[in-house]
């Protein structure tokens, strides 16, 4: 996986109606073109929804140029979801040959609803335990792909394949703790933070198969019907998705929330089922710190700087438990 020291992201792409026009001509030819609209989504692709006449509405959704490669990760990973029918995109086109735009695409179907997130400050407590429930029903489904080798997911499967959890893990936190110093982070919590895992990472061990993993399994890519009760209609957003194990991914997945979130943690726990392995919470603990050095780490790349303090507090925290 490549960690460039600066990424363009969510590239500035003006697609006029004659370039739609004959993008989805190739999957819909009699349709004609009646908007474009962007849409707001993660911080690495552009993601535009193109209405058609005669047609359903479509996704168009393009990479920076620093990530074309993720493009084919996309169709890689969504190829292995296609058990779950209709709760992710389908993919209709995907073009490297940038003959229609300057950049990768893929064009995709478009799912109902509206983000988790737009709904959530209007929901009841039970309702954020039960739609949290579904999710993790859906987090357990995705989490049974199992595959070959733990590692990274690059455009044509696990990019550097790891024979176990553990070889994986020492080789990521190897990797960020380089990169956390690089990008101006103090040598000296890098070495607190290095023994801390070593200490405990015979809780890797615990994970033998590898996992389809989200790894950004949140309120912001889960859709919903956009009123009444909400019931999950889409999955979106694999861009980071990994071969790894399942309680990483529960980690990722719990991450931002804060006590007040409780129903949200509870249901999603619930939806996900039981977990049998031992010490599973202090794994998830231990993923936690992972996830906070590659999110200290993400931040720096992309220069939000502001977000460091906090970010290096919880490791300062996290090196001394």
């Amino acid at each position: 996986m490549p960690d460039d020291l600066s990424l363009q992201l969510k590239p500035r792409l003006t697609i006029s109606v004659d370039q739609a026009q004959s993008i989805t001509r190739r999957i819909a030819p009699h349709a004609s073109v009646l908007g474009i609209t962007e849409l707001h989504g993660g911080e690495i692709g552009t993601v535009l929804e193109i209405a058609l006449t005669d047609a359903p509405a479509c996704i168009l959704k393009v990479y920076p140029e620093s990530l074309q490669w993720k493009m084919a990760k996309e169709v890689y990973v969504l190829g292995l979801l296609e058990n779950l029918g209709a709760v992710v995109p389908k993919i209709l086109l995907a073009d490297d040959t940038r003959a229609l735009t300057d950049l990768n695409f893929v064009l995709m179907t478009k799912l109902d609803g509206t983000a988790l997130g737009r709904r959530e400050a209007t929901l009841t407590e039970t309702e954020l335990y039960a739609i949290y429930a579904e999710m993790g029903a859906i987090l357990r489904r995705i989490n049974d792909v199992t595959l070959d080798s733990f590692g990274y997911i690059g455009p044509n499967g696990v990019w550097t394949e790891y024979p176990s959890n553990r070889s994986y893990m020492s080789a990521q936190l190897d990797r960020k703790l380089k990169e956390f110093c690089t990008r101006g982070g103090d040598p000296a919590l890098a070495e607190r933070l290095r023994a801390n895992v070593i200490a405990r990472q015979h809780l890797f061990d615990a994970a033998i198969a590898p996992r389809l993993c989200h790894y950004d399994f949140h309120a912001g890519n889960v859709l919903v019907t956009p009123q009444g009760e909400p019931h999950i209609s889409g999955i979106v957003d694999f861009e980071n998705a990994t071969s790894a194990d399942p309680l990483m991914d529960i980690a990722k997945a719990l991450y931002y929330f804060t006590p007040k979130d409780a129903p949200k943690r509870d249901g999603l726990l619930a939806g996900y089922g039981g977990i049998e392995r031992p010490d599973w919470q202090q794994t998830l603990g231990l993923y936690r710190l992972y996830c906070t050095l590659e999110l200290w780490c993400w931040m720096a790349q992309i220069g939000k700087h502001e977000a460091l303090a906090d970010l290096t507090k919880e490791l300062e925290l996290a090196s001394a438990a």
